[in-house]
């Protein structure tokens, strides 16, 4: 199978926007220490606040491995980032390459 694309959609309330900055990197640097995932964070152009986490796994099994075995100190920084949320939703989207 091929690479697993995941994201994660949010609008961030304005009045916490300077923590998810500092939030976002402490994120960022947690990431980068997992080899197995390629992680980054956009801001939707013409509509601020409004972030998308982009989570490439090299496979299906990378992708499982990450669910089953997150670290808990992410699950913290995802707890955090739900109490600086605009409406308290997420939009989760899994993506499966074709090959």
């Amino acid at each position: 199978m091929g690479k697993v694309l995941f994201t994660i959609s949010y609008e961030i309330n304005p009045e916490h926007r300077d923590k998810y900055l500092a939030l976002s990197k402490q994120m960022k640097e947690h990431l980068a220490q997992n080899k197995d995932i390629q992680y980054s964070i956009y801001e939707q152009k013409g509509k601020k606040n409004n972030f998308i986490e982009v989570f490439l796994y090299g496979s299906k099994e990378e992708f499982d491995r990450f669910e089953e075995d997150q670290y808990e100190s992410f699950q913290e920084m995802v707890h955090q980032l739900e109490g600086y949320l605009m409406n308290g939703k997420m939009k989760y989207t899994t993506l499966y390459e074709l090959e």
